[in-house]
């Protein structure tokens, strides 16, 4: 899209700017690649399973057919989110070993909300508002300095969903239902100069400010009670289709396009008992679908195609699976208390970590627990919190060699561990 096109923005970015200013798009998500957890407190305290899990009306932001299950209710969270993201460089010709921290900002508060209305027995509607996921480095010792870089390094990528949602009721056993998923996104580099030289349009690589680009897609969901204690659901997202970064056309692929990549996945909700209820979600996001995302730095290096260009380099990053296994425990009717693990595939391949420095979304598995406490009928309470061992991938061929575009050769190492956590208040009318 054209600069004249950002300038007149319709009334989906208009929604998506109030929402921006009222929420804020918290960065720093990179539990799931560079998405999300889960979306929803008490969704991410049994480790994101929602797509036939829902408990709170942010669950419509994973299956849209779950509106029909929520009743009538509101929930508005907070999120404190700690990543930590480190890199070293070994074994290069244009300096010693040296090992940097992309710690210069700790924390990101991520707010959310939720809102789902029974209009009959047949239809119901919904929104969620939440941030879908980002990346966040902050390197005040710039890594890239041996090779000419000035000043601090770093990315700030954020995205703001509002996603309005419809569900139908097939029967007393099914229910579909669709989002519109309106999408907002900033980002902005800096201190990454020395890659301008590789570039199909220099003047805008680094250090061009916060650069935010518009978008939609959509989102279709299943919901379905196949006996007393299994619950079934699937859900599909398409490929959103995005805004080009003007200010980054010279760094992204494909003149600044960064589009968000489709995924979909199946869940499942057995009920072990009368109190504990097992949920389990499989989830692939195709990331090698977007050019920016997937495109290895080999495209240069290999190919001669410049950063920006048509199918240029990108952060090389693979698909991934996710497996997430979640547990609800009804201690009282006050209380209900859980907890999940997910398991990830690995985006980022060892040859590819030197670009990733600037976004190691490396981590893999992710445990959590939370609870939730029902102050009335009416209002209820959730907290949750979540820890993602530290995993570092260890470069393998990842520093080009030789003069530009190689960097000297040896490799490159990035690692990020993980801790948030989050709470929330409900009211169900």
């Amino acid at each position: 899209m054209t600069a004249q096109q950002k300038s007149n923005p319709a009334m989906a970015t208009l929604l998506l700017s109030a929402g921006w200013l009222f929420f804020g798009a918290g960065p720093a998500h990179a539990t799931d690649g560079y998405f999300a957890l889960g979306v929803g407190t008490q969704q991410k305290g049994a480790a994101g399973t929602a797509i036939a899990s829902p408990r709170d009306s942010l669950a419509i932001a994973s299956n849209p057919a779950a509106a029909l299950s929520l009743g009538d209710r509101t929930d508005l969270g907070i999120e404190v989110f700690r990543p930590d993201r480190s890199a070293s460089i070994v074994g290069n010709a244009f300096g010693a070993d040296a090992s940097y921290s992309g710690n210069g900002t700790s924390n990101f508060f991520i707010p959310e909300f939720g809102y789902v209305r029974q209009l009959n027995e047949h239809w119901a509607w919904g929104v969620a508002v939440y941030g879908n996921g980002g990346m966040n480095t902050d390197y005040s010792s710039n890594p890239f300095a041996r090779f000419g870089a000035t000043g601090e390094a770093g990315v700030n990528f954020e995205q703001l969903f509002v996603t309005p949602t419809l569900a139908f009721r097939l029967d007393e056993h099914q229910s579909i239902g669709v989002s519109l998923n309106l999408v907002a996104q900033a980002f902005r580099a800096k201190g990454i100069a020395p890659f301008a030289t590789a570039s199909s349009d220099p003047a805008n690589f680094s250090n061009r400010s916060t650069d935010v680009a518009y978008g939609a897609g959509v989102r279709i969901g299943w919901l379905g009670q196949i006996n007393d204690r299994l619950r079934l659901g699937a859900y599909y997202q398409s490929r959103t289709y995005t805004q080009e970064f003007d200010k980054y056309r010279g760094l992204f692929a494909d003149q600044g396009a960064f589009d968000i990549p489709s995924n979909y996945g199946v869940g499942l909700n057995y009920q072990l008992t009368d109190t504990i209820d097992l949920a389990f979600d499989i989830k692939r996001i195709n990331f090698s679908e977007i050019d920016s995302v997937g495109d290895p730095l080999s495209r240069l290096t290999v190919s001669g195609i410049p950063f920006g260009a048509d199918n240029g380099p990108g952060f090389g990053w693979d698909d991934i699976t996710s497996y997430k296994i979640g547990v609800d425990w009804r201690v009282s009717p006050a209380w209900t208390l859980r907890a999940g693990v997910d398991f990830n595939g690995q985006p980022i391949a060892a040859d590819q970590t030197f670009l990733n420095i600037l976004a190691p979304g490396v981590v893999e598995n992710q445990y959590t627990v939370g609870a939730t406490w029902a102050l009335s009928e009416h209002v209820e309470l959730t907290g949750y919190a979540l820890y993602a061992p530290r995993v570092t991938v260890h470069g393998r061929n990842s520093i080009p060699p030789g003069a530009p575009p190689g960097f000297g050769g040896g490799e490159a190492n990035i690692s990020l561990a993980e801790s948030a956590f989050g709470l929330a208040i409900g009211w169900r009318y």
